[in-house]
């Protein structure tokens, strides 16, 4: 099942995609102050929003809605650095022996074909094509054992980052969360598709040309492992979005580097999910 978060006619909803259309299952569970999708992912109810999907004809095209990611109101977006080994090359650092992890807000993000936003503070745009999951089921010190299970769904994300703020500081954040600079998307797909994260194929294309490819069993440190260590630290909620690190091949490295600019179009695609799509626009002065 894909699930979406959209807005359509100037109200925020949520559904199943089937074909090219949704089924807004908004109505359907608001009775219950099941309002979003993080929401009804606490309520543990996934099952019964498959068989709401299945019984009911769409009523939306995905046309005629405006797409938000998948979580639009994650509590925690936990993105882990340098987990690919040719990333960790290109950028002459070492592997370490725990993840590299660090959050992005909320407000950093976009859902497919809205506008990832260079900021007015600098030229230096980059993509990150990455795999994200969402917790479906969450807890602490969550053994490995069990961690697929925590999962509720995957999505594909282009984690946009302002590389010369990036390195103000050892610490990344200051150039992974400028507003609207990254994307989330197209939409979730739920965990049932894909019983195995492992094998999937990540590609980013920059205005049609692929810039990054890997597959997802090229992890330094696999999804079990993530969840482990990150529910080691704190308590994974349901909702959370954890996003696992992007293979090399970015711009910054590249020579001469290869920044996004405005008019330009990002894709990451994933195998088994789909194509999640962003013009590039400049911030507005």
């Amino acid at each position: 099942m894909k699930l979406v978060s959209f807005v359509a006619n100037g109200l925020s909803s949520f559904g199943a995609v089937k074909d090219q259309s949704i089924v807004d299952l908004g109505p359907h569970f608001s009775g219950a102050g099941i309002t979003s999708l993080r929401r009804l992912l606490a309520a543990d109810a996934l099952a019964e929003a498959r068989e709401v999907a299945a019984g009911r004809l769409p009523e939306l095209a995905l046309s005629a809605v405006t797409l938000l990611p998948p979580i639009p109101d994650p509590g925690k977006i936990i993105c882990v650095g340098l987990n690919y080994h040719d990333h960790v090359t290109e950028t002459g650092r070492t592997v370490t022996e725990h993840p590299s992890i660090f959050a992005r807000f909320p407000e950093s993000q976009v859902g497919h074909l809205q506008p990832m936003v260079r900021p007015i503070e600098s030229e230096h745009f980059d993509y990150e094509g990455e795999l994200a999951f969402v917790i479906g089921r969450g807890g602490r010190r969550i053994p490995e054992s069990a961690a697929l299970s925590a999962i509720a769904g995957y999505a594909c994300y282009n984690e946009g980052s302002i590389r010369d703020w990036q390195r103000h500081t050892s610490q990344f954040i200051a150039g992974k969360t400028f507003a609207r600079s990254g994307s989330f998307g197209p939409w979730l797909v739920t965990a049932d598709e894909i019983p195995d994260p492992s094998r999937l194929t990540l590609e980013t294309r920059l205005n049609g040309e692929t810039v990054q490819k890997a597959t997802t069993d090229q992890l330094i440190t696999g999804i079990p492992a993530l969840i482990r260590y990150c529910s080691t630290i704190m308590t994974l909620e349901p909702g959370d979005v954890i996003v696992t690190g992007t293979p090399g091949g970015v711009g910054a490295k590249r020579t001469p580097p290869l920044w996004m600019k405005p008019g330009d179009t990002v894709e990451v695609e994933i195998s088994g999910i789909g194509v999640l799509r962003n013009p590039v626009s400049a911030e507005p002065l």
